[in-house]
Order: structure tokens, then C-alpha cells, then sequence
């Protein structure tokens, strides 16, 4: 249900003014006196606040009567915070949504549609596929903030040394990383066991885990179970490291990468600052950067990440119009140069793509790579269907579980999360 708040911005607007004043926090209520919005910042303190807390002096400095208050929210915290917050008082004015809240939110009645606001004025400028993730029943939930994919990373110095490419193909990756074993002593690639990561399998069999306009879960399918026995077989081979199933799997695949341990990985951009600080790639140029490789159906696709700007529909008239002039201040092509030049993220709008943006080879290799991102459906429950495979993978991927009974697992646990999807 919406909770009784209206599809769209100016009626969302008239009706809460006289019950709520934006993100818990009655300062700027006086219509004498600055407006003061609350944004809650989901990035990491250390890496990429400090850039974002530099903007909001400049917008502050560039607009006298809105104060922002910056709260930076523990990421994994986020949602929930923001759903207990949302459903009764002190929710945020802006939340920094990872995209794939934004359906349930939108859902719920928590998001302000942004369509024909201050805040999209320049939504042309946006890729695609960003404003299309950000959408929900036709509708536009966010503005893109940051974006992310995953791509095939890999050590070019060692490929060199191996006299190997960049894999096109899987089966491509399998004689790679044997020759890399052998020219080197090395391991070619270390695969996740983590279900966003083995979700770029599913792609590359032309399936996902749910059809969602079919209304049909798809985990268990002939094309899921190819693209999963395909995940399964980059564990065992010459060159391909053995699952790692323990807790700080992360932590080993992410160290192996950058120590030169190991060739090649599947990653995403908010780790190039950190693979920067590895020793395998003190030289910048070191890193390689390419689209993941391509499954049996000819595809290559990865997930589409990344966050958006949400304004809360439960705020006032005036903090929403504070907030909708903040957003799109935040997402102008100026301030996402800024934020990809101090936090080494992708732009979401390809104005943003600077030549100074791109002479970082991170950038300007993942940007290469966004043509494969392929969008989340628009389906409240589907960030939430990784959860049983991140289970069942684990377990698959460690030897105790075979593939169909995992995946058969995975269909029962999806089914309760989507009633009124068919197997």
C-alpha cells in the first residue's frame, strides 16, 4: 500500500505539509529562517564523505537559506533505519538509495516521484539505463548519483607474461588462466562465491533469477542451471583458484589481486582506489579493465549497481523544494566531475566524463565496460532474492550441496518472497 500518499509530487506535497516537517528535525520549519534538510550519506566515511561534506559547504555557501545536516549511515545499516524511520517520524529529507531499494520504497509511498522536478531538469543528460533503474510503475523515484557494474580486472603485466588477452568467453578464461599457471606460477582467476557476482552468468545465458513481467522464477531453470555450472566449473582447473568459502572470502580475493597473487578477478570501480594502493598496480596503466566474458548465448552482461538521490514524500513543501534543489546540485555534470575526480567513481551522466575524469584508467576503463550493465527489473522484492543464493551458492561452491539441490533450495525460498510468481 502507498500509506495514503499520493502518486505525485505537488499532491504529496499538500497533503503531508501539516504533518510533517521533514526528516525529524524541526529547525527550518519557520518560514523566517533557513530551511535545514537532513540527508543520510550511505557512502564510506573514510574514502568518499569527505568529498560529498565538501559539496554540501559549497551548495550551502551557494544558497543562503538551506542548511544541510550530514549524517553518514552505515551502508548496511541504511535500509532499515531508513524503513522504521520512513514508516513513522524522523526519516531523512534525501536518502543516498542503493538502486535496488528503490522499487520498494516507491512501493511503499516513501519516495517522491522526481519526473518534471528541479531535480531531473537536466534528465537528458543522464544515461539511460540509469533513469530507467530508477523508475517504478512509470514513474521516477531517484536521480542518479553513482553508478557501478562489475567487470573482468585482471593484472596486464602478468597476461603479458603469459602472452594471453583479455578472455572473451568463459571457455576462453579456462586456457588463459592454465597458461598464466604455467608461464607465471601464478593463478589466472579467483571467482566469488557471492550471488551478485554469479549473477553475470545468468546474463550471459540470456536468463535472471525471476521473469519479471512473466511473473516466473527462473533460478531453477535449464538456462540458470548452465549459467550456474558455468560458475561452479571456474573453481576447479589449472589456474583457477578454489572457492574461498570462509567469511573474509572478500578481503583474501580482493589482497590476492592487488598483491599480484592472482591475475584476474571480477570486480567493480569502488575498489579502484584501493587496488591503487596494491603493489601490482603502483603503475596505474597495470590494471586492465574489460566487459566480463560472454556465456553460451553470445552476451556479455553484468549487474547495473550504484546509488541514487531520493527525496522523502513525507516532508514538507518547503524541505521537499530545498531538497529537490540539492539533488540536482549534487548531480550537476560539475559536482559528479568533482566526485569522480576525489572518490574514483563512474559519473552517471556522460557530461560528467571529463578528459581529466578520464585520464584516470579506472574510469575511463569501467566506463568502456557500462555498454554490458544490465538494469535491475523494477520489482520491489528482487534485491532481496540474492539473499537465499548467497546461502545456497556458499554451500554449492564448498562441496556440501550439490547444484540442483541448491538451486532447487533457492527456487523454494524465492517462492516465498514473490507469492504470485510461477515456478
Amino acid at each position: 500500500m502507498r500509506r495514503g500518499i499520493a502518486a505525485t509530487a505537488l499532491v504529496a506535497s499538500l497533503a503531508l505539509a501539516a504533518t510533517a516537517c521533514g526528516g525529524g528535525d524541526d529547525s527550518g520549519s519557520d518560514s523566517s529562517g533557513p530551511v535545514t534538510l537532513t540527508w543520510w550519506d550511505t557512502s564510506n566515511a573514510t574514502n568518499e564523505a569527505p568529498t560529498y561534506q565538501a559539496l554540501v559547504k559549497e551548495f550551502e555557501a551557494a544558497n543562503k537559506d538551506i542548511k544541510v545536516k550530514y549524517v553518514n549511515v552505515p551502508f548496511d545499516q541504511a535500509q532499515n533505519k531508513f524503513d522504521t524511520a520512513a514508516g513513522s517520524k524522523g526519516a531523512p529529507d534525501i536518502l543516498r538509495s542503493e538502486v535496488g531499494w528503490t522499487p520498494a520504497f516507491a512501493k511503499k509511498g516513501f519516495f517522491l516521484p522526481l519526473d518534471g522536478t528541479e531535480a531531473l531538469a537536466d534528465q537528458a543528460k543522464f544515461q539511460p539505463s540509469l533513469i530507467e533503474q530508477a523508475k517504478y510503475e512509470g514513474k521516477t523515484y531517484g536521480a542518479p548519483f553513482t553508478t557501478d557494474t562489475l567487470a573482468f580486472v585482471y593484472n596486464k603485466d602478468l597476461f603479458k607474461k603469459a602472452g594471453v588477452e583479455a578472455p572473451k568467453t568463459w571457455d576462453d578464461l579456462k586456457k588463459a588462466a592454465a597458461t598464466i599457471k604455467d608461464k607465471t606460477g601464478v593463478d589466472g582467476y579467483w571467482g566469488s562465491t557471492q550471488a551478485y557476482y554469479a549473477q553475470t552468468f545468468l546474463y550471459g545465458e540470456g536468463t535472471d533469477t525471476v521473469d519479471a513481467d512473466a511473473k516466473k522464477i527462473t533460478v531453477n531453470s535449464a538456462e540458470a542451471k548452465k549459467g550456474y555450472g558455468t560458475w561452479l566449473s571456474l573453481f576447479d582447473g589449472k589456474g583457477l583458484h578454489k572457492a574461498d568459502t570462509t567469511a573474509d572470502a572478500y578481503a583474501h580475493i580482493q589482497e590476492a589481486f592487488v598483491s599480484g597473487k592472482v591475475a584476474a578477478i571480477m570486480q567493480g570501480p569502488w575498489e579502484i582506489t584501493n587496488f591503487y594502493k596494491g603493489s601490482a598496480f603502483k603503475d596505474k596503466a597495470n590494471l586492465g579493465i574489460a566487459t566480463v566474458p560472454a556465456g553460451s548465448a553470445g552476451k556479455a552482461g553484468a549487474p547495473t549497481g550504484g546509488h541514487n538521490l531520493s527525496v522523502y514524500a513525507g516532508s514538507d513543501e518547503a524541505h521537499q523544494k530545498a531538497a529537490l534543489k540539492f539533488v540536482n546540485f549534487m548531480t550537476s555534470a560539475k559536482a559528479q566531475e568533482t566526485i569522480a575526480l576525489k572518490n574514483n567513481t563512474l559519473p552517471t551522466r556522460d557530461d560528467a566524463y571529463t578528459a581529466e575524469v578520464k585520464a584516470d584508467p579506472g574510469i575511463a576503463g569501467y566506463q568502456g565496460v557500462l555498454a554490458a550493465a544490465q538494469p535491475r527489473p523494477a520489482l520491489p522484492e528482487y534485491s532481496s532474492l540474492w539473499g537465499p543464493l548467497d546461502t545456497e551458492l556458499l554451500k554449492i561452491a564448498g562441496g556440501k550441496e550439490s547444484l540442483d539441490k541448491g538451486l532447487s533450495n533457492t527456487e523454494v525460498a524465492i517462492a516465498k518472497l514473490v507469492p504470485d510468481f510461477s515456478k
